[in-house]
């Protein structure tokens, strides 16, 4: 039931790697640890837990490090400072062994039971499997409403369609993560931006709690950044190989009215006589026509930028401090 490649088992002994990003989450850490080994204990797959320690102040950090000396297939990662979910998940995929990689929140509300129901979904053959929180116990005008326009949006907008882009608790093959740079705050749209690969992608059903301790890490003002988020990933998808494409485009309409309204207003003043002093629309064309060149201009600098970007390589977001790994 929860089997994976016997080719990656032989090649690297680890056939699962669960990653979670870990920020200021000192009391949920013991009732995580346990939930997470009972579940993990039960499966016939050879696993590690990958927690990264985000830069929490509050002492989460001695609970891991207790954690691993108690275990040592649950191991830390330390940043140096606090970087984000993203540079978190990041991370993790940057450690993982596993051929199947799985990422859950560490603050409780995603369920470890849930784990073989992920499983059993790649193992029917897809790429992503996404969890759906169905009955989501979060708050519903600054939370849940949020969140279900963008994932209408996004949905709409990239041709992968899920109910629940923000769930963290998600499987992925490992060829997929290992694929994808990740950078800002784009770890919720991983099978949107994955999707160029061609990857199948699946969604399940799974449970979702309150918030026990500490508090969430979101608020209202998160509608701001998936709003950006969402233009991120359609410029992504659409656009980050040929940004000529948008930009060029842009640009030659811009100019192309400026220039016709300009060639309208030249003539209306050589054989009707009509001043252009006055004439605010005069002005707009030559802005038009400006603003047109610096457009295309954007576009050709976009694209150099990208060939760099290609041939340099990934620049790292994140950095460690420490890691107990053995």
């Amino acid at each position: 039931m929860n089997k994976v490649s016997k080719k990656t088992a032989s090649d690297n002994g680890i056939d699962l790697s669960i990653v979670i990003p870990v920020y200021n989450e000192r009391e949920s850490i013991p009732k995580l640890y346990e939930e997470l080994d009972k579940t993990l204990s039960e499966m016939p797959l050879k696993y590690e837990v990958l927690l990264i320690d985000d830069g929490s102040t509050d002492g989460t950090f001695d609970e891991l490090k207790k954690i691993h000396e108690k275990n040592n297939l649950f191991k830390v990662i330390r940043f140096r400072r606090n970087f984000g979910q993203t540079a978190a998940l990041s991370a993790g995929f940057d450690f993982a062994k596993g051929d199947i990689i799985v990422t859950l929140d560490a603050d409780l509300q995603n369920d470890p039971r849930d784990i073989p129901l992920l499983l059993e979904k790649i193992n029917e053959g897809y790429d992503i499997v996404s969890g759906w929180r169905v009955n989501r116990k979060d708050k519903a005008l600054t939370r849940k409403f949020p969140s279900m326009v963008a994932n209408k949006i996004i949905s709409k907008l990239t041709g992968v369609h899920l109910h629940d882009y923000g769930c963290t608790l998600k499987a992925y093959r490992k060829e997929v993560v290992k694929n994808i740079e990740l950078y800002g705050e784009m770890h919720r749209y991983i099978p949107a931006i994955a999707s160029w690969m061609g990857v199948s992608v699946a969604e399940v059903p799974v449970r979702h709690h309150s918030r026990k301790y500490g508090k969430s890490k979101y608020g209202i003002s998160r509608t701001i950044k998936v709003i950006l988020d969402i233009m991120t990933v359609k410029f992504f998808l659409s656009y980050s190989q040929k940004p000529i494409q948008i930009f060029g485009l842009l640009g030659l309409f811009s100019s192309t009215v400026g220039f016709i309204l300009t060639v309208y207003l030249i003539i209306m003043r050589v054989f009707f006589k009509v001043p252009l002093s006055d004439r605010p629309l005069f002005i707009l064309s030559i802005f038009m026509i400006f603003i047109g060149i610096q457009l295309i201009t954007m576009g050709l600098l976009a694209e150099i930028l990208m060939r760099i970007h290609h041939e340099v390589g990934k620049e790292a977001t994140y950095t460690i401090r420490e890691t107990l790994l053995k």
